[in-house]
């Protein structure tokens, strides 16, 4: 399979004048700071928490991938109460689980960047230009992160076409009040559904379910997101977001959660092409292969459907995993070098072979 350049790519962007989406992984936040965002990154402040126990599971599953860990005490968990009477047991299993859960969002929070002013100009100017080029095609950017990163480029940039979803709604709309008088709600996810071209397919920080509705959090009163992220934490709310399990699991928790399930059916409905960036197609993403199955629409031969996806990779074993697995997508499968992808700043390297 012969391996493109990202110039490959915006030359098909160009030449086929349909909708480009664009879906990023990890590998979106690393290529702006592998230091930060990365699980051993993580893996490393919970074991600067001292907490023996969560070490010792680290140890004994043999990772530095918080998700296998999770699935590995919800497995035991369930074994514990299929065969085993001993309800303390089974207490310790699901608080381990708990605790790591909160480990991994404490871990997230304490390993971001301060704030969006933390990124450097230049950094945030060119990666918004990144994104509008899939935007401007009718494109949307979907991705699995649950980090700020897209949020603040976004939001620093004001890129006009993206759309996340969430608005406004006037408290108490049919009471007469006057123009300075009027209040309104946080910001709620559905307002503008109809228009969203930016989904956090596994969540993200800034969202919390209320129980009623899905809301985001936002800079306000200068305070800046991300410490508002934590207030609300303290108040044991915690952020919308799939952590653990394999890709049946994780389409269960998307399923279970009106957003998610939102933006995994939305991906699974695109036309066009989409692009992934920083996306290892991993044993745990089945679920977006499936998704991306369920859009390509085998056997058709109109739009809307999706025709092709083209998968970018860092190195020679990211290339012959995709080449390996490329059978089992229902489009055409191309491959390009991430190093040539100008996300974050100009690329100077010629393309890896």
């Amino acid at each position: 399979m012969k391996l493109e350049s990202f110039d490959d790519v915006t030359e098909a962007i160009a030449k086929k004048g349909r909708p480009f989406h664009l879906l990023l992984g990890n590998g979106f936040s690393m290529a702006y700071d592998p230091g930060i965002f990365s699980y051993n990154a993580l893996h490393g402040f919970v074991e600067d928490l001292d907490d023996d126990l969560l070490s010792k599971l680290f140890e004994i599953v043999d990772t530095k991938d918080f998700e296998v860990v999770l699935q590995q005490l919800q497995n035991f968990g369930a074994l514990a109460d299929l065969f085993s009477s001993d309800r303390d047991l089974k207490g310790r299993v699901d608080s381990a689980a708990v605790k790591l859960k909160q480990s991994l969002v404490d871990a997230i929070g304490a390993l971001h960047p301060e704030h969006v002013f933390t990124i450097p100009q230049e950094k945030s100017n060119t990666c918004a230009r990144f994104l509008e080029s899939f935007l401007k095609t009718g494109g949307s950017i979907f991705t699995t992160n649950y980090d700020l990163l897209l949020y603040w480029v976004l939001m620093r940039n004001e890129v006009v076409q993206s759309v996340d979803g969430f608005g406004r709604d006037r408290d108490d709309p049919d009471a007469y009040v006057s123009e300075d008088e009027l209040e309104y709600s946080e910001l709620r996810w559905g307002k503008h559904k109809d228009k969203q071209c930016i989904f956090y397919v596994h969540g993200a920080l800034p969202l919390f379910d209320t129980g009623t509705e899905i809301v985001k959090e936002e800079y306000a009163d200068r305070t800046y997101l991300l410490d508002r992220i934590k207030a609300r934490i303290a108040k044991d709310e915690y952020p919308v977001f799939v952590t653990a399990g394999n890709g049946q699991e994780k389409l269960a928790h998307i399923r279970h959660n009106r957003y998610l399930d939102h933006a995994y059916e939305v991906l699974s409905l695109i036309n066009g092409s989409i692009v992934t960036f920083g996306f290892n197609f991993g044993a745990s993403d089945s679920h977006i292969v499936e998704a991306i199955n369920r859009a390509a629409k085998h056997g058709r031969k109109q739009p809307p459907k999706l025709w092709s996806i083209y998968v970018g990779v860092y190195s020679e074993e990211d290339r012959a995993h995709i080449e390996s697995i490329a059978d089992q997508f229902r489009c055409k499968v191309h491959i390009f070098d991430a190093k040539t992808t100008p996300v974050w700043g100009p690329i100077d390297a010629a393309p890896a072979v």
